[in-house]
This record gives structure tokens, sequence and C-alpha cells, in this order.
């Protein structure tokens, strides 16, 4: 992309802020050039950010079924999936998949609660919990 045809369409998901783009020159060199934002990338973002706020949603309500474990809430509603908390919590993906069983996750250590709450930022209090519907 040449560095004059950087899109600047003031993204709001940028909230105000600017990102590095890197562009080409009239030589053809590459150079940073900072971008607002475009309006495909907005579209993009705010339908994935819906997505991830459906799936907390959804997740809270299997919660208060009793069919899944506030794992699974919490997770969602940090716009993390099984393959990210995984990764930031060193653990196995199945090993993930399993703890979000509410008799599973009932019974895990402490360590590996504090593992999850620190993934997530929460304490351990807030992670066994969710809010009322």
């Amino acid at each position: 992309m040449n560095k004059n045809d950087v899109p600047q369409d003031n993204s709001r998901t940028y909230s105000g802020h600017r990102k590095v783009i890197y562009a080409t020159d009239e030589k053809g060199s590459y150079e940073r050039v900072e971008s607002s934002g475009w309006e495909a990338e907005e579209f993009a973002t705010v339908m994935a950010v819906e997505q991830l706020e459906e799936q907390a949603q959804d997740a809270l309500a299997r919660v208060h079924q009793g069919l899944s474990a506030p794992l699974e809430y919490h997770m969602y509603n940090k716009r993390l999936d099984i393959p990210q908390l995984a990764q930031v919590t060193g653990l196995f993906q199945w090993q993930v998949k399993r703890h979000l069983k509410p008799t599973v996750f009932t019974k895990l250590s402490h360590s590996k609660l504090q593992r999850y709450a620190d993934a997530l930022g929460l304490s351990i209090t807030a992670l066994q919990s969710v809010p009322v519907p």
C-alpha cells in the first residue's frame, strides 16, 4: 500500500489513538505511517467483540443452569477463548475444556485456580462467582 493510500477513517475502535502501518513511499521503500483506522477493520472488530459478548452471556446462562463453570463466563468476558486461555495459563487445551465442567472446576487445586485468576486478572473469589441475572 502506498503511504498516501493509508486509510484515515477515525475508527471508533481506536478510541482516538493511532496505529502504525507499514506502507511504501515514492521510491518503493517501506516506512511507518500512522493511521486512525478504516471502516472495514472497525466493522470486523465490532463484530468480533459483539460475538465475544454474546458468548459471555450464553456462558453466564449455562453457569446459572449448572451446565458450565464460572471459568467459561470469565474467559469470554475477558475476550479469550480456549486456545488463548490455555496458552496464557500454560495448560493444555483439553485441560481447560475439562475445567469448564462445574464438577471438575469445584475440585481444582488452589494453585490451578490461582493460575486462572492471574491469567484473567481476577481474584480467586471473583473467579469462582458470576454476576446474578
